[in-house]
C-alpha cells in the first residue's frame, strides 16, 4: 500500500509539471496581452517597458525557467492587468468559491446518497420514477438556464431572494440551489445503478436467507460494496468545483475562482490563468490519489500492489 501512494504520488508530480509547462505554451501562443492594454495613446517605449516588466521580452524558454523558479518559491506573479500579486487575489477568491462549492457538494451528495439507495430499494416504485426523471432533467437543462430561471422566479417575479452578492445567508440560496442541480442528478443516477447491481448480488441474497434486517442489510453491506463508482465521481465532482461554479459565479456576481478565471482568460492575464490552472490541477491529482487510497478502506478486497 505504501509503495503504492509513493509511486502514485511521483505520477501525480510528473503530471503537473507536464501540465504547467502545456498551460504555459497555450496561454501564450492565445495572444499578446499587450494588445489588450495598450491604448490610443500608449507609446512604443511604454509597451516595451511593460513588457520588460513582466518578462514578456524574453524568450519562452528563459520566461519559463523564470516562471518554474518563481513557483519553487510559491510565487505565482503579479497579474498583468491588475498589477497585483496573484496569490493575493487567489487568497481573495479562493475562500468565496469554498463558501458557495463545499455546501452544495454536501448537500447535493447527501441528498444523492439517500435518494438513490431509496429509489434501488423501492425499484420501479412512485419515488423510483421521480428520481429518475428528477436525473434526466438534470443531466438535460442547462446550468446556465436553471440559474436564469431561478433568477426570474425568485428574485424578479417573487422577490424573496436577492439576485447578486453574498452578503447574507438568502445570497446563498440561488447560487447553492443551481450547483447542487448541477452535482445531484448524475451522482443520484450513479449510486441508484451501483445499488442495483450490489443487491442482485449472490451475497446479499444469502444475507436476506440467513435473516438480517433490510435496514443492515441496505445501508451496511450492500450500501459499502456500492460506493466504489459513487466514490470516484464524487471525488472528482469535488475536485472540479472551482471549474464547475464558473456559469454560477457569473450569474450572480459571486467573486470567486471561477469569475477570476473567466475574467483572466477575457484579459490573456498569463499569470493568473496558469495560477488557476495549476491549483485546479494540484486539486483533481491529489484527489485522484485521495480516492484510490478511500478504495482500500470501503473495500477490504481491494490491495493495491504492483501498478
Amino acid at each position: 500500500m505504501t509503495r503504492y501512494v509513493i509511486i502514485r504520488i511521483l505520477q501525480a508530480l510528473i503530471a503537473l509539471i507536464g501540465i504547467i509547462i502545456l498551460v504555459f505554451i497555450l496561454v501564450r501562443l492565445s495572444g499578446d496581452p499587450m494588445d489588450l492594454i495598450r491604448t490610443p495613446t500608449s507609446t512604443e517605449e511604454e509597451i516595451a517597458r511593460l513588457k520588460e516588466y513582466f518578462g514578456l521580452d524574453k524568450s519562452y524558454p528563459e520566461q519559463l525557467w523564470i516562471y518554474l523558479s518563481s513557483l519553487f518559491r510559491g510565487d505565482f506573479g503579479t497579474s498583468i492587468i491588475k498589477r497585483q500579486p496573484v496569490i493575493d487575489m487567489i487568497k481573495a477568491a479562493l475562500p468565496n468559491t469554498i463558501k458557495m462549492g463545499l455546501p452544495s457538494f454536501i448537500i447535493a451528495m447527501s441528498l444523492a446518497l439517500v435518494l438513490g439507495v431509496l429509489a434501488a430499494t423501492k425499484r420501479d416504485s412512485l419515488l423510483d420514477n421521480g428520481v429518475k426523471l428528477l436525473a434526466v432533467l438534470g443531466q438535460a437543462l442547462p446550468g446556465f438556464w436553471v440559474a436564469v430561471m431561478l433568477v426570474l422566479l425568485f428574485s424578479v417575479k417573487l422577490r424573496l431572494l436577492p439576485v447578486a452578492g453574498m452578503g447574507t445567508l438568502k445570497h446563498y440560496v440561488l447560487p447553492v440551489g443551481t450547483m447542487v442541480f448541477f452535482m445531484l442528478p448524475g451522482m443520484m443516477r450513479l449510486v441508484r445503478s451501483s445499488m442495483l447491481d450490489v443487491l442482485d448480488s449472490e451475497y446479499i441474497k444469502l444475507a436476506r436467507i440467513k435473516g438480517l434486517p433490510d435496514r443492515k442489510i441496505i445501508w451496511k453491506h450492500a450500501l459499502r460494496n456500492a460506493l466504489i463508482a459513487p466514490l470516484t465521481s464524487a471525488g472528482m465532482l469535488f475536485a472540479s468545483l472551482i471549474t464547475g461554479a464558473v456559469i454560477t459565479e457569473i450569474i450572480f456576481n459571486w467573486p470567486g475562482m471561477g469569475r477570476l478565471a473567466v475574467e483572466a482568460v477575457q484579459a490573456r492575464d498569463f499569470p493568473v490563468v496558469q495560477a488557476i490552472t495549476i491549483i485546479v490541477a494540484s486539486m483533481v491529482l491529489g484527489m485522484n490519489i485521495l480516492v484510490d487510497i478511500t478504495y482500500a478502506i470501503v473495500d477490504p478486497q481491494i490491495r493495491f500492489q504492483k501498478s
